[in-house]
């Protein structure tokens, strides 16, 4: 049976990793590694960074895994969802038996932590594999840190929701933190809210913009087509406070 680390990463920055995702990186022989194409190159550039800072004195292999475009969701989400995972299933078993032999160790850099919003336990999941989760830095913990505010306020609950759930509408009393927002939701959102907003949290390129949210989304629309436009990819999450 194949041995995978799944080590997350943090959110953007090498000095997000944890001591215990370090040790781990040092026990990997192979790593396998997305490439979704020009656009994300540099996700990947970090992720070979992380790789020369942190492995000290031993050899590894880099795999290139290529992600196959996820067909149009319309009305069927979930089903677009399981076509992606079982094509990506069937590319994993296939490297595995190639790159994995004489019990070689493979490993997966996760964005963030492995738990929130990835799809890799999932698709690991569908195989016969012994899989060991490192956890690691959430863009939810640093947009927090970034604006210097706790996520939730005395004895509430907040809201983990993406942004095609926000744009149906939140619910009332939540407040909610939105990711994967590829539609900028907040600009159709219903109610009066402040908003802490960052994005490419943890990297050199980072921008963060807060205040209520109809005083600032224009503003917040327009740095997010700029930053977008500038470097081919974004990536962004926020925080929706009701305000009282």
């Amino acid at each position: 049976m194949h041995k995978i680390l799944v080590i997350g990463i943090g959110a953007g920055s090498p000095d997000y990793m944890t001591v215990q995702a370090i040790d781990a990186l040092n026990r990997v022989d192979v790593f396998f590694m997305p490439d979704k194409g020009a656009e994300k190159a540099a996700l990947r550039h970090v992720r070979e960074q992380i790789l020369e800072r942190f492995i000290q004195g031993r050899g590894y292999e880099e795999v290139g895994v290529e992600i196959p475009q996820r067909r149009p969701a319309g009305d069927d989400y979930r089903g677009a969802v399981d076509d992606w995972h079982a094509a990506l299933t069937a590319n994993y078993d296939l490297l595995f038996d190639r790159h994995l032999v004489d019990d070689k160790i493979g490993g997966f850099l996760v964005w963030g932590d492995p738990m929130l919003y990835d799809s890799t336990l999932r698709i690991l999941g569908n195989l016969d594999v012994e899989v060991e989760v490192i956890p690691g830095i959430t863009a939810v913990q640093v947009l927090a840190a970034r604006h210097g505010i706790a996520i939730n306020r005395i004895g509430e609950p907040v809201l983990l929701t993406t942004g095609r759930k926000a744009k149906a509408g939140l619910p009332d009393g939540v407040d909610s933190v939105v990711m994967l927002d590829g539609e900028q939701a907040f600009a159709h959102v219903d109610g009066d809210y402040d908003i802490f907003w960052g994005a490419y949290l943890g990297m050199k390129d980072e921008i963060l913009v807060s205040g209520r949210l109809a005083d600032v989304k224009d503003e917040i629309e327009r740095k997010r087509a700029e930053a977008r436009a500038a470097h081919g990819w974004i990536m962004d999450t926020y925080l929706l406070r009701q305000r009282t």
